[in-house]
Protein backbone atom coordinates (compact mmCIF):
# COMPACT_ATOMS: atom_id res chain seq x y z
CA UNK A 1 0.00 0.00 0.00
CA UNK A 2 1.35 3.14 -0.88
CA UNK A 3 2.32 5.93 1.74
CA UNK A 4 2.51 9.48 1.72
CA UNK A 5 3.91 11.58 4.02
CA UNK A 6 2.90 15.26 4.80
CA UNK A 7 5.13 17.67 3.85
CA UNK A 8 5.39 19.26 7.38
CA UNK A 9 3.79 19.42 10.69
CA UNK A 10 2.07 22.19 9.80
CA UNK A 11 0.14 20.22 6.72
CA UNK A 12 -0.14 17.28 8.65
CA UNK A 13 -3.76 17.53 8.95
CA UNK A 14 -4.46 17.48 5.30
CA UNK A 15 -5.66 13.57 4.18
CA UNK A 16 -3.66 12.63 1.26
CA UNK A 17 -5.20 11.32 -1.89
CA UNK A 18 -3.20 7.96 -1.49
CA UNK A 19 -2.87 7.87 2.62
CA UNK A 20 -3.21 4.58 4.45
CA UNK A 21 -6.91 3.32 4.70
CA UNK A 22 -6.18 0.84 7.71
CA UNK A 23 -6.20 3.25 10.83
CA UNK A 24 -6.82 2.85 14.09
CA UNK A 25 -9.36 5.40 15.94
CA UNK A 26 -11.34 8.20 15.08
CA UNK A 27 -8.80 9.70 13.69
CA UNK A 28 -8.13 7.08 11.24
CA UNK A 29 -11.19 6.66 10.60
CA UNK A 30 -11.83 10.38 9.29
CA UNK A 31 -8.07 10.41 7.50
CA UNK A 32 -9.27 7.39 5.70
CA UNK A 33 -12.59 9.07 5.09
CA UNK A 34 -10.69 12.05 3.71
CA UNK A 35 -8.71 9.97 0.91
CA UNK A 36 -11.67 8.08 -0.24
CA UNK A 37 -13.63 11.32 -1.27
CA UNK A 38 -9.97 13.09 -2.73
CA UNK A 39 -9.29 9.31 -4.15
CA UNK A 40 -12.87 9.57 -5.27
CA UNK A 41 -12.67 13.25 -6.68
CA UNK A 42 -9.30 12.80 -8.56
CA UNK A 43 -10.82 10.20 -11.50
CA UNK A 44 -8.94 6.87 -9.59
CA UNK A 45 -11.12 4.18 -8.22
CA UNK A 46 -10.05 3.10 -4.63
CA UNK A 47 -8.69 -0.33 -5.22
CA UNK A 48 -6.86 2.30 -7.64
CA UNK A 49 -6.02 4.52 -6.01
CA UNK A 50 -3.89 1.81 -3.38
CA UNK A 51 -1.76 0.23 -6.33
CA UNK A 52 -1.44 3.35 -8.54
CA UNK A 53 1.74 5.70 -8.16
CA UNK A 54 1.03 9.44 -6.99
CA UNK A 55 0.72 11.89 -10.21
CA UNK A 56 3.48 14.10 -10.81
CA UNK A 57 2.14 17.84 -11.92
CA UNK A 58 4.61 19.29 -14.83
CA UNK A 59 2.60 22.18 -15.08
CA UNK A 60 1.58 24.26 -11.94
CA UNK A 61 3.10 27.60 -10.96
CA UNK A 62 3.28 29.19 -7.33
CA UNK A 63 3.97 33.11 -7.35
CA UNK A 64 6.61 34.89 -5.04
CA UNK A 65 6.22 37.77 -3.29
CA UNK A 66 8.52 39.58 -5.97
CA UNK A 67 6.90 37.90 -8.86
CA UNK A 68 2.96 39.09 -7.32
CA UNK A 69 4.88 42.55 -6.33
CA UNK A 70 5.70 42.87 -10.23
CA UNK A 71 2.18 41.53 -11.74
CA UNK A 72 0.59 44.27 -9.52
CA UNK A 73 2.71 47.02 -10.57
CA UNK A 74 2.13 46.33 -13.90
CA UNK A 75 -1.43 45.60 -13.81
CA UNK A 76 -1.03 42.16 -15.74
CA UNK A 77 -4.28 40.99 -13.93
CA UNK A 78 -3.12 37.60 -13.33
CA UNK A 79 -5.73 36.91 -11.03
CA UNK A 80 -5.45 33.15 -10.11
CA UNK A 81 -1.75 33.78 -9.82
CA UNK A 82 -2.02 37.02 -7.85
CA UNK A 83 -3.92 34.84 -5.29
CA UNK A 84 -2.04 31.92 -5.16
CA UNK A 85 -0.66 30.42 -1.96
CA UNK A 86 1.64 27.44 -0.81
CA UNK A 87 -1.55 25.91 1.06
CA UNK A 88 -4.07 26.35 -1.83
CA UNK A 89 -1.36 24.18 -3.94
CA UNK A 90 -0.81 21.76 -1.42
CA UNK A 91 -4.83 21.50 -0.57
CA UNK A 92 -5.39 21.02 -4.59
CA UNK A 93 -2.20 18.75 -5.23
CA UNK A 94 -3.94 16.25 -2.55
CA UNK A 95 -7.26 16.34 -4.01
CA UNK A 96 -6.02 15.41 -7.45
CA UNK A 97 -3.50 12.91 -6.31
CA UNK A 98 -0.95 14.97 -7.09
CA UNK A 99 2.36 13.83 -4.92
CA UNK A 100 4.91 16.52 -6.43
CA UNK A 101 4.17 19.44 -8.28
CA UNK A 102 7.28 20.52 -10.54
CA UNK A 103 6.62 24.60 -10.23
CA UNK A 104 8.05 27.09 -13.10
CA UNK A 105 7.29 30.86 -13.44
CA UNK A 106 4.45 31.82 -16.00
CA UNK A 107 3.41 34.28 -18.19
CA UNK A 108 4.13 37.33 -18.22
CA UNK A 109 7.54 36.24 -16.98
CA UNK A 110 10.59 38.10 -15.94
CA UNK A 111 11.02 40.23 -19.06
CA UNK A 112 10.07 43.83 -19.32
CA UNK A 113 13.10 45.41 -21.37
CA UNK A 114 15.48 45.73 -18.29
CA UNK A 115 18.54 43.02 -17.95
CA UNK A 116 19.54 43.94 -14.72
CA UNK A 117 15.63 44.01 -13.21
CA UNK A 118 15.34 40.87 -15.33
CA UNK A 119 18.35 39.18 -13.92
CA UNK A 120 17.35 40.09 -10.45
CA UNK A 121 14.28 38.44 -10.39
CA UNK A 122 14.94 35.39 -12.12
CA UNK A 123 17.79 34.92 -9.49
CA UNK A 124 14.65 35.64 -6.46
CA UNK A 125 12.40 33.23 -8.83
CA UNK A 126 14.99 30.56 -8.53
CA UNK A 127 15.71 31.04 -5.11
CA UNK A 128 12.25 30.87 -3.71
CA UNK A 129 11.36 27.82 -5.34
CA UNK A 130 14.40 26.21 -3.93
CA UNK A 131 13.11 27.23 -0.30
CA UNK A 132 10.17 25.62 -1.98
CA UNK A 133 11.51 22.59 -2.59
CA UNK A 134 13.38 22.17 0.57
CA UNK A 135 10.20 23.00 3.07
CA UNK A 136 8.24 20.36 1.77
CA UNK A 137 10.26 17.32 0.36
CA UNK A 138 8.72 15.48 -1.86
CA UNK A 139 5.78 17.68 -2.67
CA UNK A 140 7.79 20.23 -5.67
CA UNK A 141 10.29 20.06 -7.81
CA UNK A 142 11.43 23.29 -10.27
CA UNK A 143 11.98 24.47 -13.44
CA UNK A 144 14.83 27.10 -13.50
CA UNK A 145 13.66 30.67 -14.24
CA UNK A 146 16.09 32.51 -16.95
CA UNK A 147 16.58 36.02 -17.83
CA UNK A 148 16.55 35.71 -21.40
CA UNK A 149 17.62 37.38 -23.39
CA UNK A 150 20.12 38.17 -21.67
CA UNK A 151 22.33 35.18 -22.63
CA UNK A 152 25.41 35.38 -20.26
CA UNK A 153 23.17 35.81 -17.65
CA UNK A 154 20.92 33.08 -18.73
CA UNK A 155 24.01 30.67 -19.27
CA UNK A 156 25.03 31.51 -15.63
CA UNK A 157 21.16 31.02 -14.23
CA UNK A 158 20.85 28.14 -15.82
CA UNK A 159 24.23 26.97 -14.12
CA UNK A 160 23.38 27.84 -10.89
CA UNK A 161 19.72 26.89 -11.17
CA UNK A 162 20.65 23.04 -12.13
CA UNK A 163 23.72 22.07 -10.22
CA UNK A 164 23.40 24.62 -7.24
CA UNK A 165 19.68 24.50 -6.68
CA UNK A 166 19.54 20.92 -8.03
CA UNK A 167 16.47 22.06 -10.41
CA UNK A 168 14.59 19.40 -12.44
CA UNK A 169 15.03 21.05 -15.20
CA UNK A 170 14.41 24.42 -17.11
CA UNK A 171 11.19 26.56 -17.62
CA UNK A 172 11.01 29.07 -20.94
CA UNK A 173 8.66 31.41 -21.84
CA UNK A 174 7.80 30.82 -25.89
CA UNK A 175 9.17 34.18 -26.80
CA UNK A 176 11.70 36.78 -25.94
CA UNK A 177 11.69 40.45 -26.89
CA UNK A 178 9.51 38.89 -29.72
CA UNK A 179 12.11 36.12 -30.73
CA UNK A 180 10.94 32.89 -30.71
CA UNK A 181 12.81 29.74 -29.26
CA UNK A 182 14.30 28.37 -32.61
CA UNK A 183 15.62 31.86 -33.29
CA UNK A 184 19.16 31.62 -33.97
CA UNK A 185 19.96 34.18 -31.20
CA UNK A 186 19.62 32.08 -28.67
CA UNK A 187 21.84 29.11 -30.17
CA UNK A 188 24.37 29.47 -27.56
CA UNK A 189 21.56 28.43 -24.62
CA UNK A 190 20.54 25.91 -27.16
CA UNK A 191 23.90 24.60 -27.29
CA UNK A 192 24.28 24.52 -23.44
CA UNK A 193 20.81 22.90 -22.93
CA UNK A 194 21.64 20.00 -25.39
CA UNK A 195 25.12 19.25 -23.62
CA UNK A 196 23.40 19.28 -20.44
CA UNK A 197 20.70 16.90 -22.28
CA UNK A 198 17.96 19.14 -20.11
CA UNK A 199 14.54 19.26 -19.93
CA UNK A 200 13.16 22.28 -20.45
CA UNK A 201 9.47 23.12 -19.76
CA UNK A 202 8.44 25.74 -22.17
CA UNK A 203 5.14 28.08 -21.46
CA UNK A 204 3.24 30.34 -23.73
CA UNK A 205 4.10 34.42 -22.99
CA UNK A 206 1.21 36.80 -24.49
CA UNK A 207 2.01 37.46 -27.81
CA UNK A 208 2.98 40.78 -28.96
CA UNK A 209 1.80 40.28 -32.43
CA UNK A 210 -1.59 39.79 -31.74
CA UNK A 211 -3.95 41.53 -28.83
CA UNK A 212 -7.18 42.65 -28.89
CA UNK A 213 -8.18 41.15 -32.06
CA UNK A 214 -11.24 40.26 -31.19
CA UNK A 215 -13.83 42.17 -28.71
CA UNK A 216 -15.01 40.74 -25.49
CA UNK A 217 -12.18 37.87 -25.70
CA UNK A 218 -9.26 37.77 -23.35
CA UNK A 219 -5.94 37.27 -25.66
CA UNK A 220 -5.27 33.92 -24.06
CA UNK A 221 -8.57 32.20 -25.19
CA UNK A 222 -6.84 31.37 -28.50
CA UNK A 223 -3.31 32.99 -28.17
CA UNK A 224 -1.81 31.05 -25.53
CA UNK A 225 -2.66 27.49 -27.95
CA UNK A 226 -1.52 29.66 -31.10
CA UNK A 227 1.78 31.05 -28.89
CA UNK A 228 2.86 27.26 -28.33
CA UNK A 229 2.52 26.53 -31.94
CA UNK A 230 4.28 29.24 -33.10
CA UNK A 231 7.22 28.38 -30.62
CA UNK A 232 7.35 25.01 -32.05
CA UNK A 233 6.78 25.90 -35.51
CA UNK A 234 10.04 28.01 -35.17
CA UNK A 235 12.12 25.24 -33.22
CA UNK A 236 11.38 22.69 -36.20
CA UNK A 237 11.74 24.80 -39.39
CA UNK A 238 14.99 26.23 -37.78
CA UNK A 239 16.14 22.88 -37.13
CA UNK A 240 16.94 23.95 -33.65
CA UNK A 241 15.21 20.60 -32.82
CA UNK A 242 17.18 18.77 -35.03
CA UNK A 243 20.60 19.62 -34.15
CA UNK A 244 20.00 19.66 -30.33
CA UNK A 245 18.30 16.25 -29.98
CA UNK A 246 19.37 15.67 -26.55
CA UNK A 247 17.26 18.69 -25.04
CA UNK A 248 13.67 17.16 -24.11
CA UNK A 249 10.99 20.00 -24.52
CA UNK A 250 7.74 20.00 -22.54
CA UNK A 251 4.79 21.98 -24.32
CA UNK A 252 2.12 23.39 -22.62
CA UNK A 253 -1.72 22.41 -23.20
CA UNK A 254 -1.66 19.93 -25.26
CA UNK A 255 1.23 21.55 -27.84
CA UNK A 256 -1.43 24.56 -28.33
CA UNK A 257 -2.92 24.23 -31.52
CA UNK A 258 -0.23 22.56 -33.50
CA UNK A 259 -1.90 18.55 -33.44
CA UNK A 260 -4.82 20.36 -35.36
CA UNK A 261 -2.12 21.52 -37.67
CA UNK A 262 -0.17 18.51 -38.89
CA UNK A 263 -1.01 18.70 -42.30
CA UNK A 264 -0.07 22.00 -43.06
CA UNK A 265 3.27 21.93 -41.39
CA UNK A 266 3.94 18.53 -43.10
CA UNK A 267 3.35 19.81 -46.53
CA UNK A 268 6.33 22.32 -45.57
CA UNK A 269 7.98 19.89 -43.74
CA UNK A 270 8.61 17.57 -46.48
CA UNK A 271 9.35 20.09 -48.69
CA UNK A 272 13.06 20.57 -46.82
CA UNK A 273 15.61 18.13 -47.89
CA UNK A 274 17.39 19.46 -44.33
CA UNK A 275 15.20 18.50 -42.40
CA UNK A 276 13.75 15.00 -44.12
CA UNK A 277 17.35 14.01 -43.90
CA UNK A 278 17.28 13.50 -40.41
CA UNK A 279 13.35 12.60 -40.07
CA UNK A 280 12.18 10.88 -43.02
CA UNK A 281 9.22 10.39 -41.17
CA UNK A 282 8.33 13.98 -41.86
CA UNK A 283 6.68 16.36 -39.71
CA UNK A 284 4.98 13.62 -37.24
CA UNK A 285 8.25 12.16 -36.22
CA UNK A 286 9.45 15.28 -35.68
CA UNK A 287 6.78 16.00 -33.37
CA UNK A 288 7.01 12.95 -30.96
CA UNK A 289 10.40 14.10 -29.98
CA UNK A 290 9.02 16.12 -28.52
CA UNK A 291 6.41 16.24 -24.82
CA UNK A 292 2.82 17.88 -24.46
CA UNK A 293 1.34 17.89 -21.26
CA UNK A 294 -2.22 18.10 -20.25
CA UNK A 295 -2.91 20.94 -19.24
CA UNK A 296 -6.23 22.30 -20.16
CA UNK A 297 -6.15 19.50 -23.02
CA UNK A 298 -8.20 16.83 -20.66
CA UNK A 299 -11.23 17.30 -22.60
CA UNK A 300 -12.51 14.59 -24.92
CA UNK A 301 -11.93 16.52 -28.09
CA UNK A 302 -8.75 17.72 -27.58
CA UNK A 303 -6.84 14.44 -25.80
CA UNK A 304 -8.39 12.79 -28.93
CA UNK A 305 -6.14 14.41 -30.92
CA UNK A 306 -3.33 14.23 -28.44
CA UNK A 307 -3.41 10.76 -27.94
CA UNK A 308 -3.21 10.02 -31.63
CA UNK A 309 -0.30 12.09 -32.75
CA UNK A 310 1.98 11.90 -29.29
CA UNK A 311 3.10 7.83 -27.85
CA UNK A 312 1.64 7.83 -24.65
CA UNK A 313 5.06 7.90 -23.68
CA UNK A 314 5.71 11.64 -24.50
CA UNK A 315 2.78 12.66 -22.91
CA UNK A 316 2.96 14.50 -19.15
CA UNK A 317 0.27 14.87 -16.71
CA UNK A 318 0.32 19.10 -16.27
CA UNK A 319 -2.77 20.73 -14.33
CA UNK A 320 -1.73 24.54 -15.18
CA UNK A 321 -2.42 25.12 -11.38
CA UNK A 322 -3.49 27.85 -10.20
CA UNK A 323 -5.27 28.37 -13.26
CA UNK A 324 -7.04 25.00 -13.69
CA UNK A 325 -7.52 21.85 -11.47
CA UNK A 326 -5.61 18.77 -11.09
CA UNK A 327 -9.02 16.98 -10.10
CA UNK A 328 -10.27 17.75 -12.99
CA UNK A 329 -7.36 17.00 -15.18
CA UNK A 330 -7.58 13.57 -13.84
CA UNK A 331 -11.30 13.40 -14.18
CA UNK A 332 -11.23 13.88 -17.93
CA UNK A 333 -8.37 11.24 -18.19
CA UNK A 334 -9.96 8.76 -16.39
CA UNK A 335 -13.28 9.15 -18.31
CA UNK A 336 -11.26 9.22 -21.99
CA UNK A 337 -10.93 5.61 -22.26
CA UNK A 338 -7.40 5.57 -21.52
CA UNK A 339 -5.71 1.97 -20.08
CA UNK A 340 -4.64 2.19 -16.53
CA UNK A 341 -1.36 1.52 -17.97
CA UNK A 342 -1.72 4.71 -20.06
CA UNK A 343 -2.35 6.85 -17.13
CA UNK A 344 -0.01 5.51 -15.01
CA UNK A 345 2.48 6.44 -17.13
CA UNK A 346 0.79 10.09 -18.36
CA UNK A 347 0.48 10.48 -14.50
CA UNK A 348 4.11 9.63 -13.06
CA UNK A 349 6.31 7.55 -14.90
CA UNK A 350 6.85 9.39 -17.61
CA UNK A 351 8.02 11.85 -15.93
CA UNK A 352 10.26 10.19 -13.75
CA UNK A 353 12.09 8.70 -17.33
CA UNK A 354 12.85 12.35 -17.85
CA UNK A 355 13.28 13.81 -14.13
CA UNK A 356 14.16 10.79 -12.51
CA UNK A 357 15.39 13.19 -9.81
CA UNK A 358 11.88 13.83 -8.69
CA UNK A 359 11.67 9.64 -7.41
CA UNK A 360 13.38 10.95 -3.83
Amino acid sequence: MLRCEPASSAHASIGCACAPLVMSGRRGFLRGAAALTAVAASGLAPAQAQTAPLRIDVHHHYTSPALLAMMKGRRTNQTFNEQWTVQKSLDAMDQGGVQTAVVSTSDPGVWFGDFDAARGLARDCNEYQARLVADHKGRFGMFTTVPLPDLDMTLAEIAYGMDTLKAAGVGMMTSYAGKYLGDPAFTPVMEELNRRKAVVFTHPLMTQCCTALVPGVPDQVAEYGNETTRTIESLLFSGTTQRFPDIKFIFSHGGGTAPYLVARFDRLFTSRADLMKTSPGGVVEAFRHLYFDTAQSYNEYSLAALTRLMPTEHILFGSDFPAASPVLTGQGLAAFGLTQTQIQAISRDNALGLMPSLRG
